[in-house]
Order: C-alpha cells, then sequence, then structure tokens
C-alpha cells in the first residue's frame, strides 16, 4: 500500500465525516479498504447510547447488502447443477403460478435470473418489505398463493422487489431441505471465516458489541430507540449482521473475480471466479432518475445477480449495494481495477450511508490517479501495432501505397475497408502538418496511450512537428487479425483531435508479461 493511498483515505474519512453527516446517527463506522483489508477507519459515537464508543469491531445491521449473500449461494447451488436460474421459478415456488398482469397468468414466465436481477415484474416493495421481515414461512407461502400482481411483464424492466428475492431464498430452501439462512453460512461465511456475519442479533453472544436502531425527525437533535426488525421468511433479503473487517473480506472476495488468472481453473473459493463475475454484471438497465446515483457522472447503471453495477465514466466499473431498515443505515461499494472499497455504517436510517461511501470512494480514487481498468493485450495486438508501427516510422507506408500490404493481414482485411492508395493520401495530408515520423521513435511499449480491451491499441507515432496515433482493432479469430486501423494527428493527450472524454483514456495498458507501460 501506497502513502498516497494511505494518505488519500485518511483525508477522505476527515472530509466527508463532518459534524452535520456525524448527527445523524447515535454512532457511525466508516471503513477504507484495499483488497479487502481495512486501511482507515473512523468510529463515531456510542451505538447503544449507554457511554460505550463504537469501535472498528461494532456490529452494524446491514439489512439489503444481505441480498449479495443470497445471490452468491443460489449461484453456487446453480454451478452445482441444483438449481437452473432460466428455468421458470415454479419449479422450486410453484405458488407462483399464480402471478398476474392485467388478469393473465404470467407466473410460469418467471426465473431465478429475473428475480435476482429486479426484473420479474413485481413492483417495488421497500416499507412493505421492512413490516413483514419477520413473518413466518406459512404466511408468505399463503400471500404468494393468493396472487401477486405485475406491473410490467417479467424480465422487462428494473423495479427493486423485496418479495421477488425472497422466492429466491424459498427456492434454496426447496432443493437443499434447510433453511436459507444456514445454507448461506455453510456454504459461504464458515468457508470465508465472516464470523462477525450473522443472520439474526439472537445469534450473538449477550456481550457482543451489537449496534442498536435508532430513528430521527428532526435532524439528530433527538432519537427514537428502534427494536430490531424481526428475522423471518424475508430475512434472507436484509437481515444480516456484520462489521466492516468481514464487509471487507467480502467485498475483495467478490471483487477479486477480476483478477484471477485465466490459465488457471476458475474455482477457487466457495464461488467460482466466473459466478463471482456474474454477479457483478448490469443485468437490468437502472434509469437515473431513481435518484440513487447522487452527482456521480456515470455512463450507465444496472442491478447485477444482488449487486448494483455503475459505470463510471471516469474510474469505469463500481458494484455497490445498500442497506436500510427502520433503525439502520448501510453500504457498501468497491471498484475492481484497483481494489479499494468503502463500507459505511450508521444506527439511524437518516445516516446515509450510500451517499457518504460514494464521495469516498471517488475523493480516494480521484487522488490516486485510479485506472478505469487494466488491459492485457494479445500477443497478436502488440505484435500487429509492432508491424504497422514500423511501415510508418520507415516512411515505406507514405511513400510507396503498396507497402500497407506488407503487414500481412492488412491486405485481406483492411484494405477493403479502406484502400491502400486512400491510406496513403489521407496519412500524407497528416504528416503535411504535423511532419515525417520519427524513424528512431523510443520503444512502441513506451509510446502506448490506452486500450479499449485485449484487441484494441492505441499508440503514438512522433514526427518532426507533432505526432500522429493509431488506433488499432483485432477480430478475435483463432489466430486474430486486424479488422480496423486508423491513423490520425494526435491533439491533447494522445488523443484525436475533438474526440470526447472516454472512460477508456483512462485504461492503464500492461505488457504480455503485466509489466505495466504507463
Amino acid at each position: 500500500m501506497s502513502d498516497l493511498l494511505l494518505d488519500a483515505a485518511e483525508a477522505a474519512l476527515a472530509e466527508r465525516l463532518d459534524q452535520a453527516t456525524l448527527r445523524r446517527a447515535p454512532a457511525s463506522l466508516v471503513a477504507i479498504t484495499h483488497h479487502g483489508r481495512v486501511i482507515a477507519v473512523a468510529a463515531h459515537g456510542e451505538p447503544r447510547r449507554d457511554g460505550a464508543p463504537a469501535t472498528r469491531r461494532t456490529v452494524f445491521r446491514i439489512a439489503s447488502m444481505s441480498k449479495s449473500f443470497l445471490s452468491a449461494t443460489a449461484l453456487a447451488l446453480r454451478d452445482e447443477g441444483l438449481l437452473d436460474l432460466h428455468a421458470p421459478v415454479t419449479q422450486w415456488v410453484p405458488e407462483v403460478g399464480d402471478a398476474r398482469i392485467d388478469g393473465h397468468p404470467v407466473g410460469d414466465r418467471i426465473t431465478l435470473s429475473m428475480l435476482m436481477a429486479n426484473s420479474a415484474g413485481l413492483v417495488e416493495d421497500n416499507p412493505w418489505g421492512d413490516d413483514h421481515l419477520g413473518e413466518s414461512r406459512a404466511f408468505m407461502r399463503d400471500v404468494v398463493s393468493a396472487g401477486l400482481s405485475l406491473s410490467a411483464q417479467p424480465g422487462t424492466q428494473y423495479q427493486y422487489s423485496n418479495l421477488g428475492q425472497s422466492l429466491i431464498g424459498r427456492a434454496i430452501e426447496s432443493v437443499t431441505g434447510r433453511p436459507v439462512e444456514d445454507v448461506i453460512r455453510e456454504r459461504l461465511l464458515d468457508p470465508l471465516g465472516l464470523s462477525a456475519t450473522r443472520a439474526s442479533a439472537d445469534l450473538y453472544p449477550s456481550d457482543a458489541d451489537l449496534a442498536h436502531g435508532f430513528r430521527t425527525f428532526d435532524d439528530g437533535e433527538s432519537f427514537i430507540h428502534e427494536p430490531y426488525v424481526g428475522t423471518g421468511a424475508l430475512g434472507c433479503i436484509g437481515s444480516m449482521f456484520s462489521t466492516v473487517d468481514d464487509i471487507g473480506s467480502w467485498m475483495h472476495f467478490l471483487s477479486s473475480a477480476f483478477d484471477d488468472d485465466l490459465s488457471r481453473p476458475s474455482s477457487s473459493g466457495p464461488l467460482r471466479a466466473a459466478s463471482r463475475r456474474e454477479m457483478q454484471v448490469a443485468r437490468t438497465l437502472i434509469s437515473p432518475a431513481v435518484g440513487q446515483f447522487g452527482e456521480r457522472e456515470l455512463d450507465g447503471a444496472g442491478y447485477g445477480y444482488g449487486l448494483v453495477v455503475e459505470h463510471d465514466r471516469r474510474f469505469g466499473r463500481v458494484v455497490q449495494h445498500s442497506g436500510g431498515l427502520p433503525g439502520f443505515s448501510s453500504h457498501m461499494r468497491w471498484h475492481p481495477a484497483s481494489g479499494i472499497g468503502v463500507v459505511a455504517f450508521g444506527n439511524s436510517d437518516s445516516f446515509g450511508a450510500g451517499r457518504i461511501a460514494g464521495l469516498m470512494l471517488h475523493d480516494v480514487l480521484r487522488a490516486v490517479d485510479a485506472p478505469a481498468e487494466v488491459v492485457r493485450p494479445w500477443p497478436q495486438t502488440l505484435a500487429a501495432a509492432g508491424r504497422v508501427d514500423e511501415l510508418l516510422r520507415s516512411g515505406r507506408a507514405l511513400q510507396h501505397p503498396e507497402s500497407w500490404a506488407d503487414a500481412g493481414e492488412l491486405a485481406r482485411n483492411v484494405l477493403r475497408d479502406v484502400p491502400a492508395d486512400v491510406r496513403t493520401r489521407r496519412l500524407r495530408a497528416a504528416t503535411d502538418e504535423v511532419g515525417v515520423p520519427d524513424v528512431d521513435a523510443p520503444p512502441l511499449a513506451t509510446r502506448i496511450v490506452s486500450a479499449a480491451d485485449a484487441s484494441a491499441l492505441r499508440w503514438t507515432v512522433p514526427c518532426a512537428t507533432g505526432a500522429l496515433v493509431c488506433d488499432l482493432r483485432m477480430v478475435g479469430l483463432s489466430e486474430p487479425i486486424v479488422q480496423a486501423l486508423e491513423v490520425r494527428v494526435a491533439g491533447e493527450r494522445g488523443k484525436p483531435r475533438d474526440e470526447v472524454d472516454l472512460v477508456t483514456d483512462h485504461h492503464r495498458v500492461a505488457a504480455v508479461e503485466h509489466a505495466p507501460v504507463r
């Protein structure tokens, strides 16, 4: 860990946890993590208002952050062949069959995948879900059997449904014959060593440092004690309690799926990396009008499996989930490309953990200039770029149009799009402006600007009075070949002139041997 990261984390905690924020909860606990390890933490207030201070080990209710554990458990069972995410959920929860839209039964079209991605057509139900968290399984079975009213066709739009998520728990219980809370503990919590994470308050010893819940209706001038909402049939969607260290480890377990060496079997831990990545891919579009993204600039956002996935305009993929119940506000978010995350807990539903964590993560990422993604180009991408680069620097492409064919696949693919003589004419127009390419330019690896993914590369070619910028993209055949090539005059930062800012500008490119080149 660098001193820069540590300084940035401590600065974010100090700036964002001001008195106006802290007063909204009797106690709060916020931690910044790096690859699962807490590197900076701030504990404030009294979790029970009894004189005992909050500490790093204080246990808070994480509410709907529980949904990530629920989806991960469903995926683990899917991986074993016990669940089919794309089969009708009626296979395991037959009472869903009476779900209707406009009076027509559509329950047999609802799948586990839709429920996990909040696209089953069930309407948003947060207050109702809170009120019924402790209901019995028999009660909930009767509710579902009476018929569910859908407001959208299954699989067509995002609606946050606690009831829908609880049906995932019923499917898990159907195939395992065990309470879903026990299955989550046995398959995830115990193997990962998350010993401070439990399904309900009564599972902790009597002397545990559990935060009590409180509510305020005057911006923290006064608080009312809020008893724990019970844990029952809806508990799988929001009943869990945890600590910042356990959630830091959980975030790292999920985030590390993007770091796995693909040459090794993707099976580390209790859930294979491929399944963890599935959780962190947006599947159902969330409109910014929902208002949960604050002032952050996003290219898009959606619900994955038990997680919200943001595509930040500067930092790329950010994964998160909030939790809120009467008396508690919680949030976790992480940036897979850098391994930096934030966990925020407050024992008041007015605390605003999501806003706090969102601002802090952005503060830290900006301070350390975190990459939006780390890209490792294919060897064939680098080799093709090298051939094109040599053509340009040697002057052959400028003087002899037929030499474009010397780059191998260009003659078969790229030159069918823009013929060699046209390319040379455009290149001459560019060099009239910036001068001839430098034959003695530094190695290509030092001139790489960015890469959208492993199949693409952008690099510059220095010229007498300026530079050219080259964009190359491969097609993924058994032996990849070039499918597109463009050479333009470079403007600022090695970008083509007048090109808008793109998240790919902030991709960090690593060479084949994984050594950074930028």
